[in-house]
């Protein structure tokens, strides 16, 4: 007596694995069939199957119309059928998306954070005046905080400027000017007392949550 056993390792492979080799094999049949007629009624049934199969995405929007391009995709494109919904393509489906572009700060001065280059690009689109000249002045005394927050220790007003001018595109230069911007010493201890402060509410709002506990 003999066996016709069919090893794993001697079948196709699945083009959608999830659905098992049971839905592979009626969506081949549904592809070999002669009439339109039957392959629609079969395409239909399978999509039922296919549906039931994958209970999970019945919330998903569009859920037929992903299942019936799912079932194209496993008929290599090759399915004769009429589709409730417009049939994709192989092309589609193999373009490759538009590569995205990285954010300005990305590989310049990454310790000033994304947020200073949202307040550069407004600042340029001011006209020049005292409005604008303050702001300028606040965003760099913000990326001196920055810039300490990192190094901890201290930093050049010359260094934040030139960084300012950099991040601007070159555009917003004081580099040359006379004015000075806030001490380090005092963005330290704003910032220790900002850290204190914090940590005093947390330890008052612990006491008074274990004040009224009954020890045993």
């Amino acid at each position: 007596m003999t066996f016709d056993l069919e090893y794993n390792s001697e079948r196709t492979l699945m083009i959608i694995p999830e659905y098992g080799r049971h839905i592979q094999k009626l969506v081949n049949h549904c592809v070999a069939l002669e009439t339109k007629e039957e392959r629609n009624k079969m395409a239909l049934a399978i999509v039922d199957v296919m549906g039931n199969l994958q209970p999970h995405l019945r919330d998903v929007p569009d859920f037929k119309h992903k299942l019936w391009d799912q079932l194209f995709i496993m008929s290599k494109f090759n399915l004769d059928v009429d589709s409730p919904y417009p049939i994709p393509s192989k092309e589609e489906l193999q373009e490759k998306p538009e590569g995205l572009a990285y954010p300005k700060s990305a590989s310049r001065y990454r310790y000033y954070g994304n947020n200073i280059q949202t307040m550069i690009d407004v600042a340029l689109s001011w006209e020049d005046g005292d409005k604008k000249e303050a702001l300028v002045y606040t965003i760099a005394n913000h990326m001196k905080k920055c810039y300490l927050n990192w190094n901890k220790d201290t930093v050049d007003d010359a260094v934040i400027f030139k960084h300012l001018y950099d991040l601007s595109d070159k555009k917003i230069d004081l580099r040359g000017s006379e004015e000075e911007l806030s001490e380090s010493k005092n963005l330290l201890k704003k910032r220790n007392s900002q850290g204190q402060n914090h940590s005093k509410s947390n330890h008052k709002k612990s006491h008074s949550n274990n004040k009224g506990r009954k020890r045993y």
